[in-house]
């Protein structure tokens, strides 16, 4: 039977899809590839969504594709892996996400050829990978995310707390519960996410669960969800190797106010709090109390920042040309993608980093 831990992962995988979605997530299923084999990409097999790479086929539990394409470039489908242990991610999780996608993304095949016609251009996409973690990153595994572009996304922080609690709480009521089962009529990790896609991401996918004492504590997990409107994670994409989640309490006070102010300078501090990485504030400059968003910034980043031999005067002007003066966030409205920019100066980030 699926570990307890194993299975709090997987849950918060599929609470993460549903939380993206404002950010222009969509999951994927093999439906959405529509070509037909040897051509094929996605494909649905006994546990679950596997995509096509170069030279494997690899598990693809949560991949969504964005809504929106940014210019000059091509769609962009998006791997989420979530761990909900005790412990930091290690090296070696991030290593195997880059392994999938460095695979995934080396599968080109610019034509597809028909016995009946002629070539035709064939779809592509870039994928990503991020990993999302209730515990955060051990040093190694942050070095290497950002030598390779994997997105690490830190859930430890105090803004979290709610959404961790109702994973958690969920989680150990089904895993009680698959505890009482026959082993031969275990329910498989691909049937409970079926189920908890249906409320959650309007996916009606099969098999699903459909044991009760499964079903009923998945249930309440997404009534808990949908009543809590305000909860929010948005993800912010600076000039950088990586993405950042942000998180806020009132996720429509944001919305409402960069929709106003699309483009508009914002604040940062660090703040005190008691989490794996540190943790960074944005309030808007002009109206400090519109909203208020946070994020966990990798130690890996700073460091870079603060070891380098050179004067500040370079440093700043680094990071004004380069990975932290501004932040862009997609929010989808209906079938409207808004652009919102926000922007800082980078000497307030050296400030308070030194």
């Amino acid at each position: 039977m699926i570990s307890e831990s194993a299975l709090r992962g997987y849950i918060l995988e599929e609470v993460l899809a549903w939380l993206l979605r404002s950010s222009g997530y969509e999951v994927l299923t093999a439906k959405d590839d529509q070509e037909k084999a040897p051509w094929k990409v996605l494909e649905e097999r006994n546990h679950g969504l596997v995509v096509r790479g170069r030279g494997a086929w690899h598990q693809a539990d949560t991949l969504g594709q964005f809504r929106y394409v940014p210019p000059f470039s091509l769609p962009v489908r998006l791997f989420v892996e979530a761990k909900f242990t005790q412990t930091k991610v290690r090296l070696s999780t991030v290593r195997n996400g880059h392994g999938v996608v460095h695979d995934v993304n080396e599968n080109v095949m610019t034509t597809l050829t028909t016995n009946s016609g002629p070539r035709r251009p064939r779809t592509r996409y870039r994928y990503s990978y991020a990993i999302f973690s209730t515990s955060g990153f051990s040093q190694d595994a942050q070095e290497f995310a950002l030598a390779h572009q994997i997105s690490l996304v830190d859930l430890s922080m105090p803004d979290f707390h709610k959404l961790r609690d109702l994973v958690r709480t969920a989680a150990q009521h089904v895993h009680a519960a698959m505890g009482a089962i026959p082993a031969a009529d275990l329910p498989t990790m691909h049937e409970i996410r079926n189920y908890l896609r249906r409320p959650l991401l309007n996916l009606w996918e099969d098999p699903v669960v459909t044991n009760p004492s499964v079903t009923a504590p998945l249930d309440v997990l997404a009534d808990s969800l949908r009543s809590r409107s305000t909860l929010g994670l948005v993800l912010a994409f600076p000039a950088a190797p990586f993405v950042l989640g942000l998180a806020s309490d009132d996720l429509y006070g944001f919305v409402n106010y960069a929709i106003e102010h699309p483009t508009h300078s914002v604040r940062l501090r660090r703040l005190r709090q008691a989490a794996p990485h540190p943790v960074w504030q944005i309030r808007p400059l002009e109206n400090p109390e519109a909203y208020a968003l946070t994020f966990g910034l990798p130690e890996q980043v700073e460091t870079w920042i603060l070891d380098q031999e050179i004067g500040t005067p370079s440093r700043t002007r680094w990071l004004e040309e380069s990975m932290l003066s501004a932040m862009t966030l997609y929010w989808m409205d209906g079938g409207h993608a808004h652009t919102f920019q926000l922007q800082y100066q980078a000497t307030e980030l050296l400030e308070q980093l030194g």
